[in-house]
């Protein structure tokens, strides 16, 4: 705006020097110093597009005034309220909801570690009797077998005596036999017809 009024006076004098040195402008420099002559109105136009377009200082003043309204006025309350409602949460988070959380998991930890413990036990002492029932078995496993080989010894080595007893038997009822074939074929002999019939 001070670029306008700056250059306002100087087309007025330019204008005012030209009806001088044409000798006898008094007329028009009248007519131009009226507030609604032409000339003016043209003058005060040029000033207006002078300023919007040379001088940015009120535009870059009203644009930085409707930022400052716009994020100090409107959002800085926001903010500041988003703010506060942050730290509220996060002290509320820190005195109660931590500590709360911390002893409730601390005892649900030492419950379920106690539980554990206990399980863990169990299945020691039952692993513990498997063993010993496992150890049981196969001694007992260990006991019959060589039970069964010493039965199996004993059974063999009977069968063997049996075996030998039975050859025995066999040797002398074959000895017995030949001494009754021998005494039949003796006996045939003293006979000459069964003599003469043999080839």
């Amino acid at each position: 705006m001070s670029g306008g009024g700056t250059e306002t006076p100087v087309v007025c004098e330019a204008a005012s020097g030209g009806g001088g040195g044409g000798g006898g402008g008094g007329g028009k420099k009248d007519s131009l110093g009226t507030a609604g002559s032409p000339a003016h109105l043209i003058i005060k136009d040029l000033g207006e597009i002078h300023s919007r377009l040379l001088d940015h200082r009120p535009v870059i003043q009203g644009e930085t005034r409707y930022f400052v309204k716009e994020f100090e006025e409107k959002r800085g309350l926001r903010e500041m309220r988003v703010l506060e409602n942050l730290k509220n949460m996060i002290h509320e988070t820190n005195e109660r909801t931590l500590p709360t959380c911390r002893e409730a998991m601390q005892d649900s930890l030492n419950h379920v570690l106690q539980r554990l413990q206990a399980a863990t036990d169990s299945v020691c002492r039952l692993q513990q009797r498997e063993q010993e029932r496992n150890k049981m078995r196969n001694d007992h496993l260990i006991a019959s077998e060589k039970q069964h080989i010493m039965q199996w010894e004993d059974f063999m080595k009977e069968q063997h005596s049996k075996q030998a007893e039975v050859d025995e038997e066999h040797r002398t009822a074959m000895e017995r036999l030949k001494e009754q074939y021998a005494k039949m074929e003796r006996g045939l002999a003293k006979y000459p017809a069964f003599g003469e019939l043999e080839p």
